[in-house]
């Protein structure tokens, strides 16, 4: 195993903690801008998946920028050492607080989503003197095929300015001073394990840059999202991502304007293979021919589970007897509070040390107090 020898190993006392490999870290920083650097993609790392410090700290360190859905997380990158002109302002629900933060810290571009938040910028860039630069972030309407709570790129979702909305926003800059159009930002979703669709989205965009060059506008940066997955299923197999394949879709089929920037927001594939959930077996129990793994950690460190009926790969650290299925669930008052069922581990008993791999993103940063539970703590290698 990668991450964790099952024997032996020193531990923290704590029941459950998160557990950073480091080096993993930087073997996949070291893997993603080998890959983005021939064809000159700017890299920003979406810090909702994790905005763990000292992860932070060393992503910056790898030169990568920031990708940003809260005035939260502006203040997060700032403070990790992440350069404000590297720094991108998404989400579609931006307060006046949130925008006058950024704007005071003269970040890169907010990803625009809507004509009632361009006059917003407009409105708060002026009264601070300064130009807002957007990006309009548009709804392509290309399915990701990935899980219907991740999926941001179709029609139905809330995210973007629909196509059929696209000149009348265009229209509307005009009567805003303080809003410069420098791109268009495109985010069709999360976990996307078919590369194809990242060709259809360049194709998209193709035509939406051609159809603004006849109206008069050549963009100098084109932001074509995140989304790329990881193998949840292996993760000891495919631990660093094909990043490679991934910049290899755009390479091939988006046309680059002479000049242009590609920009990029990867999170998950960043940093979801060097954490772990490691959690202590409060108690075994069979009940109706079930046998529950019960552990401390539950829901509340990671939500992931019960939110998507998401898998990750589980395994006892500290047994080496007989396989035997078990509904691996946790202590949290809510039937959800369940990782999986039927698998397959050693003999297990209370005490044993359980891992729950892949819980670098959208672990411990969607950590909650429900039931007045104390946070777990970050532990690093």
């Amino acid at each position: 195993m990668h991450v964790f020898s099952t024997t032996g190993r020193a531990c923290p006392a704590a029941d459950t903690f998160y557990y950073y490999d480091l080096q993993l870290l930087d073997q996949t920083l070291a893997a993603l801008t080998a890959a983005a650097r021939p064809g000159n993609f700017q890299v920003h790392y979406a810090l909702k998946a994790n905005s763990n410090l000292p992860i932070l700290q060393r992503i910056q360190a790898a030169g990568l920028g920031a990708d940003c859905v809260s005035g939260g997380e502006v203040q997060r990158a700032l403070e990790a050492g992440f350069a404000a002109d590297h720094v991108v302002f998404a989400g579609v629900g931006k307060s006046d607080a949130e925008i006058n933060r950024a704007l005071a810290a003269d970040i890169f571009c907010f990803n625009a989503e809507s004509v009632p938040e361009l006059r917003v910028l407009n409105e708060l860039a002026g009264a601070q003197g300064r130009t807002a630069r957007v990006a309009l972030r548009i709804n392509p309407n290309v399915d990701a095929h990935t899980h219907a709570y991740i999926t941001t790129g179709l029609e139905a979702n809330k995210f973007g300015i629909s196509l059929q909305d696209l000149g009348g926003v265009i229209d509307s800059l005009d009567s805003l001073p303080h809003v410069e159009l420098i791109g268009l930002h495109a985010h069709i979703g999360s976990q996307i394990t078919n590369l194809a669709v990242f060709a259809d989205l360049s194709r998209k965009l193709n035509e939406l840059q051609t159809w603004l060059e006849g109206r008069g506008h050549h963009l100098p940066h084109l932001n074509v999202g995140g989304g790329l997955g990881i193998n949840y299923q292996d993760p000891d197999g495919h631990l660093v991502p094909d990043f490679a394949a991934y910049f290899g879709m755009f390479e091939q089929h988006l046309q680059r304007r002479p000049g242009q920037q590609v920009h990029v927001e990867l999170g998950r594939a960043v940093v979801a293979q060097c954490g772990t959930l490691v959690s202590r077996v409060l108690y075994v129990k069979e009940s109706q021919q079930v046998r529950f793994a019960i552990l401390d950690a539950g829901m509340t460190e990671l939500i992931r589970p019960a939110l998507y009926g998401s898998h990750h790969h589980i395994q006892n650290l500290s047994s080496q007897g007989e396989f035997r299925p078990y509904d691996v669930v946790g202590p949290i008052c809510e039937s959800s509070d369940t990782f999986a069922k039927g698998v397959l581990l050693p003999e297990t008993q209370r005490g044993d040390l359980v891992a729950i791999r892949s819980a670098g993103a959208y672990g411990e940063v969607m950590a909650s107090g429900y039931n007045l539970r104390e946070k777990a703590a970050a532990v690093y290698r």
